[in-house]
């Protein structure tokens, strides 16, 4: 036999090389083998949620001085505009003689066309919808994407008076004395006026004050939060800004 090892020509038989001492037995065990390590585990950290308060009145890094001014003197323009919707009654429609009244008027006619599809109760109701839902989208994307919770309190404002804005349309659902778009009445054409024909189609004609006080309520509530909520934003830049200064 030859020696695995050296070659070395030999008895058969032998437990070892004679030529260079191997041991045969070693050399048949099979060698081990090699386990790859599993790898270390990686250690997963998660970065902790966003609080409520860094979300709704965050602390900028940079504040810059002309935004805060400009900022200042949107807030001081709400505030005084402000007071004009909250202490004024439904009746008098001093939300829907405003300006605002003609931002929201696009997105309610919009709001018919979009809700179309649905069915003729959901075109009507469209219109509400169309104007409320463009200031609330607004906010949501102000906040939530962007990140700018003062343009996010601005937007709230603007939810807040289209709440307002619809309470007159709602209130005059039974009377039907509103001047509508076309300078003509509820009186004047049949199922153009859209609160007449949804309270009328849902059985609730009768409450129609009711449901216009609530949405006026609405609008109250969500603007002095609004006022709040972006005045305390305003102050959080302006400490910021002087302590950098």
């Amino acid at each position: 036999m030859k020696c695995p090892k050296c070659n070395f020509e030999q008895d058969d038989g032998r437990l070892e090389c004679v030529a260079c001492g191997v041991i045969f037995a070693k050399l048949r065990q099979p060698r081990p083998v090699d386990v790859a390590r599993p790898p270390a585990a990686v250690e997963v950290i998660e970065a902790p949620g966003m609080t409520w308060k860094e979300l709704f009145f965050p602390v900028p890094n940079d504040p810059n001085a002309l935004i805060v001014f400009g900022r200042a003197l949107l807030l001081i323009l709400l505030v005084i505009w402000s007071f004009t919707f909250l202490f004024a009654s439904i009746q008098s429609n001093r939300v829907g003689e405003s300006f605002m009244h003609l931002v929201n008027l696009p997105f309610h006619e919009a709001g018919h066309i979009i809700f179309s599809p649905l069915g003729r109760f959901m075109q009507v109701l469209g219109g509400t919808l169309g104007q409320l839902l463009m200031p609330a989208v607004c906010l949501g994307v102000l906040l939530i994407r962007t990140r700018d919770a003062f343009g996010a309190a601005v937007a709230q404002w603007w939810l807040a008076e289209s709440f307002m804005d619809i309470a007159p349309y709602i209130n005059d659902a039974r009377a039907l004395e509103l001047i509508l778009l076309g300078g003509v009445t509820g009186k004047d054409v049949e199922d153009y006026h859209d609160w007449e024909y949804l309270l009328r189609t849902l059985g609730l004609l009768r409450m129609d004050h009711a449901l216009a006080f609530l949405a006026h309520g609405v609008g109250i509530v969500l603007m002095i939060a609004a006022l709040l909520w972006a005045g305390g934003n305003l102050w959080i830049e302006y400490k910021r800004l002087r302590s950098e200064c």
